[in-house]
């Protein structure tokens, strides 16, 4: 099985990741799309031409058989346009967490960690109010601009990073809340920065390993026999942190260029 994967950078690297542990015998290929990163202050529009504009090049390129729209941020905007696309495809996801964060939380106060495009999404916003109302929920939502691009350069633990962190973080701390929602790809990186500036051990919920586990589900109800050795291919629309790639993966990768104006 061929699977093509997105982001707007490295931050999908943590499904990847999952996915490399759950799967066996599949050909993975990721794009970062770091030439129009963060996708978290683009709007709807001009992020669904960039995911479209990446499928098209998937399937031309690699004649993928599913895709995982692996950014909270696209998934909100433009995954239900890429299902009516690509309907042959097998096609999964991102959303925030927010189902087991309820769950979980014995305070019953959530933090959600997010883009703004992700916070503003319809599906996101129904799905909140639901959950507030039936589970008796206090849903904090924290839009955090200019985080993607401080875990992009590395800067995860740096001075800077931590200030911001302390300022989204600490009418959280204050209130009680026990449970973090990671509403982004790129947030579980910076997980013990979160914990450290919480200042107790919080549960930060992440969607990386439930969405290996539904792609593995669906493959196999195509026929896919889960074992195996994988491969993985990396392209980038434009510069890329390297020793952020390994740092994730825990391995050197070669990196492509890709030009989607030429692709």
């Amino acid at each position: 099985m061929k699977v093509g994967l997105f982001d707007s950078g490295l931050g999908g690297l943590t499904v990847v990741k999952s996915i490399l542990k759950e799967l066996k015998g599949i050909d993975l290929v990721y794009v970062a799309d770091t030439k129009n990163a963060p996708y978290g202050d683009k709007n709807k529009d001009e992020i669904l031409d960039f995911s479209i504009a990446i499928v098209d090049f998937l399937i031309k390129e690699y004649a993928i058989d599913a895709l995982v729209v692996a950014c909270n941020t696209a998934t909100s905007a433009a995954i239900e346009d890429i299902r009516k696309h690509y309907e042959h495809l097998v096609i999964v996801g991102l959303e925030p967490g927010i189902k087991p964060a309820v769950a979980w939380s014995v305070s019953k106060k959530v933090g959600i960690l997010a883009t703004p495009a992700t916070l503003g999404g319809e599906k996101y916003k129904k799905l909140a109010a639901q959950l507030s109302q039936e589970c008796d929920v206090i849903i904090y939502e924290q839009a955090c601009p200019g985080l993607v691009e401080q875990i992009e350069a590395g800067q995860g633990d740096a001075p800077k990073t931590i200030d911001m962190l302390e300022g989204w973080l600490a009418p959280m701390r204050e209130l009680d809340v026990d449970t973090i929602v990671l509403g982004c790809t790129h947030y579980p990186l910076i997980a013990q920065s979160i914990q450290k500036v919480m200042g107790r051990e919080v549960n930060l919920v992440e969607t990386s390993k439930p969405v290996a586990k539904r792609l593995l589900h669906l493959l196999e109800q195509k026929g896919h026999q889960n074992i195996g050795s994988n491969t993985l291919e990396i392209l980038a629309t434009g510069e890329i942190n390297k020793d952020m790639i390994t740092r994730i993966l825990g391995e050197e990768y070669q990196i492509e260029k890709l030009d989607l104006a030429r692709a």
